[in-house]
């Protein structure tokens, strides 16, 4: 139904008013029709009456940010204009999406409602004020294949953030940065083969935190890295995920985009706090901070350390994995009560948790992993691990 069919003989305040309630309930099986909403939120109840499109009430305060360009109101709560409905009729989000969307990379970031705050304001930011999906060359910082910059850098050993120069060269496929402005060889070189990116603002403590990790002699080190511009963070975020893209794209001929998008970064499966103890189960546990890391299980002193204390390749079932909740009667030590047990070909690994809850969360993560078969490439991993030195 086109609600400007029911909208004349109306007048009043009041009568403005309850004319308008029946609009929102338009409005509301207007939302629920639409295939295409922001960030695919479950209530996006409110609406950019300038944009003519759905927001939730999360993003709807990010819209707020560009008032100039966008404004809002609650499609329940706030009174309508009989104008303003009939223009969220003629327009809505797949109309919209479909005017500010017409370029967008296919290695861009599309945030989700479960992404941090900046990757959803920047997101907003670019399609609609920098209006960066229209124009290829608005596109430049993040496709060019090369980046130059400086970040603000986390030292390894005292913590201090430090100004360090940053250079992203496709040609060369590294990430390195350098100690010095003038220094000739950098201080570190980070293939892209294995670089990722994701942000961590309560991890990091900044809301344009960005941890950065790569493999050097096939374990993780971390890198942490901020700029007080969020536009910054996300185009160096875009821009390694376009270098990935088209490093993966030579990598695997044969592979559809839609298969390699997964696989240009990725967020944790999940991290925490758990304790552990020593492959002998006679050793006292110790508190670790654990991140899952796809196959990768690694465990630090501190969630902000560079290397990992230790690291546990977690393979299917298929081979012999298993995941199992509590301890064996044997397990010495004081330890936290919610115990689990990740049984490989070649040992036991014992944890516990502080809480049931997150004892739950952990093996339903762990388990995730272990029902996925194995890869290829992953059996060479496997190998490296049953070897490591």
């Amino acid at each position: 139904m086109r609600f400007s069919s029911v909208v004349g003989g109306v007048g009043g305040c009041e009568a403005t008013h309850n004319f308008t309630t029946v609009f929102c309930l338009n409005l509301l099986e207007l939302i629920t029709q639409s295939l295409v909403l922001f960030f695919l939120f479950p209530d996006p109840e409110w609406a950019s009456y300038t944009l003519g499109v759905f927001v939730c009430h999360s993003c709807s305060g990010l819209h707020r940010n560009i008032a100039q360009i966008s404004k809002v109101k609650s499609v329940m709560l706030d009174p309508w204009s009989s104008s303003e409905v009939e223009f969220m009729d003629s327009v809505g989000n797949n109309a919209a999406n479909t005017k500010y969307e017409q370029i967008v990379p296919a290695f861009y970031y599309r945030p989700t409602h479960k992404d941090c705050t900046l990757l959803r304001d920047q997101w907003i930011r670019a399609k609609y004020e920098r209006k960066e999906f229209l124009c290829v060359e608005k596109q430049e910082p993040y496709s060019a294949g090369y980046r130059e910059g400086f970040l603000w850098k986390r030292g390894r050993d005292n913590g201090q953030y430090l100004s360090r120069k940053f250079i992203l060269s496709e040609r060369e496929g590294v990430l390195k940065y350098f100690n010095k402005n003038d220094a000739r060889e950098p201080k570190a070189i980070m293939k892209i083969n294995s670089l990722n990116a994701t942000f961590q603002p309560a991890k990091i403590g900044t809301t344009h935190g960005l941890q950065i990790t790569y493999l050097k002699d096939n374990s993780t080190r971390n890198i942490f890295v901020y700029h007080e511009e969020g536009k910054e963070m996300v185009d160096w975020f875009n821009a390694i995920r376009a270098a990935r893209f088209h490093y993966l794209q030579v990598a695997f001929p044969g592979a559809s985009t839609s298969e390699l998008l997964p696989k240009l970064t990725r967020n944790y499966i999940k991290e925490g706090y758990m304790e552990k103890t020593g492959p002998k189960h006679t050793e006292g546990f110790k508190k670790r901070w654990f991140t899952m890391d796809d196959r990768r299980l690694m465990y630090f002193k501190d969630p902000l350390d560079a290397y990992a204390r230790g690291e546990v390749f977690i393979g299917s079932k298929e081979n012999s994995y298993v995941v199992l909740p509590g301890l064996p009667p044997s397990t010495q030590g004081n330890h936290w009560q919610f115990g689990i047990t990740i049984v490989t070909p070649d040992r036991k690994f014992l944890f516990a948790c502080e809480t049931e809850e997150d004892q739950t969360d952990w093996i339903a993560a762990l388990q995730t992993v272990i029902n996925r078969p194995m890869l290829p490439q992953e059996y060479a991993v496997e190998a490296y691990f049953k070897h490591k030195p």
